[in-house]
């Protein structure tokens, strides 16, 4: 499984799902999906603007966890 820190990390930047869709581009509902962790598929461009808006490695937006 793999899980998405784009909540945590848009807590952290004190940003709502319209600001974090308006800096990057990205579709609101793709934003939603990842935030909610129920995203089953994500376009590498969607991550490397998210890594871009939190100036963050991929692995600190995605972590494999064991099962």
């Amino acid at each position: 499984m793999i899980r998405c820190h784009l909540a945590r990390m848009m807590g952290e930047h004190k940003m709502r799902i319209a600001d974090v869709a308006r800096e990057t581009g990205l579709s609101r509902a793709t934003v939603t999906l990842l935030y909610k962790e129920t995203a089953q598929k994500v376009d590498l461009d969607a991550i490397e603007k998210l890594c871009r808006l939190f100036d963050c490695q991929v692995g600190e937006l995605l972590e494999l966890i064991q099962e």
